[in-house]
C-alpha cells in the first residue's frame, strides 16, 4: 500500500462515529495521528504521531485504555510497518502492542465485525494480528511475541454440528491456539451472545496445511449452535453483555 493509498484509506474512516469513553477518545487524533505516522521520515515525527495516537486517537496510555478506533486503525498500522519509514514502523509495531495488553483488561468493550456484531476487542485485534503473521514474524521477536500474545485470542468459526450423545461435535475453522483441557466459551449468533461452559478441542488443525478442526461442546442442543456461529474465549468478555447460559 503506497503512501497515498494509506492516506486515502485512513480518510475512508468516520473515525467521529466509533464509540469511545468522553473525556479520553478524540477522533481527531486517531485521524491526524495516523496520517502524521504512515508519512513520518524520522524519529521524532514517528515518536510525534504515536503520542497522538496514544494519547487519545487509539487509546489513552495513562489510564491503559483502548478503544474501538484501535481495531479500525490495526490493518493501518500493519501497513505502516511493511511500507512506513523504519522509525514509522516501529511506533506503529509499539501502539499494536500497547493496544493488545491493554484490550486484555478492558472486558467490556465490544467492537462490530464482519463475523460478530459484539466482539471482544481483544480477539477482534488479534484477528487482524494474525493477518499480517508473516509480516510481524518477519519483525523479530518483537513482532513475534504479538504474534503468540495474539494466539490465546483463538476464534473458532462453526460450519457444521452433529448430536453427539449429551453434547455435540462442532465443524469448522479455528485460528489462534486452544488452550488444552475443557474450556469456557462465548457463542455468538447475529445479535446474541450465549455462555457455553464445557467446550473441548476434539481435532486440531493441521499445522501448515488446513485451519480445520472440531469441537465438542457439552450440554446444548444441536439446535442451539446452528451454523453460521462464532465462538470466542469467555475469559475475553466475561462481563460485557447480558448472556444466558445454556
Amino acid at each position: 500500500m503506497a503512501v497515498l493509498e494509506l492516506l486515502e484509506a485512513i480518510e475512508a474512516v468516520d473515525w467521529g462515529s466509533l464509540p469511545g469513553p468522553a473525556g479520553l477518545y478524540e477522533p481527531a487524533r486517531a485521524a491526524t495521528g495516523l496520517r502524521a505516522l504512515a508519512t513520518a521520515a524520522g524519529l521524532v515525527r514517528a515518536a510525534d504521531a504515536g503520542s497522538l495516537l496514544a494519547g487519545g486517537g487509539l487509546g489513552h496510555d495513562h489510564s491503559g485504555a483502548v478503544f474501538p478506533a484501535a481495531v479500525a486503525a490495526a490493518p493501518l498500522l500493519l501497513a505502516v510497518v511493511r511500507h512506513g519509514h523504519p522509525a514509522a514502523g516501529a511506533t506503529a509495531l509499539g501502539l499494536l502492542d500497547d493496544a493488545l495488553a491493554f484490550a486484555v483488561r478492558d472486558q467490556y468493550t465490544r467492537v462490530a465485525t464482519p463475523y460478530a456484531e459484539a466482539a471482544p476487542i481483544c480477539c477482534a485485534l488479534a484477528d487482524h494480528l494474525r493477518g499480517g503473521s508473516s509480516l510481524l514474524a518477519a519483525r523479530g521477536r518483537e513482532g513475534k511475541r504479538l504474534l503468540a500474545d495474539a494466539a490465546g485470542h483463538w476464534r473458532f468459526d462453526a460450519q457444521e454440528v452433529i448430536a453427539e450423545g449429551d453434547g455435540i461435535a462442532v465443524f469448522g475453522t479455528l485460528a489462534g491456539r486452544f488452550p488444552d483441557g475443557c474450556q469456557a466459551a462465548e457463542l455468538h449468533r447475529a445479535d446474541r451472545v450465549v455462555a457455553l461452559e464445557r467446550v473441548i478441542l476434539l481435532h486440531p488443525p493441521e499445522a501448515g496445511v488446513s485451519p480445520d478442526a472440531s469441537l465438542r461442546v457439552d450440554g446444548v442442543r444441536s439446535d442451539e449452535l446452528v451454523p453460521p456461529a462464532v465462538l470466542f474465549p469467555a475469559r475475553c468478555g466475561p462481563g460485557a453483555l447480558a448472556r444466558r447460559a445454556l
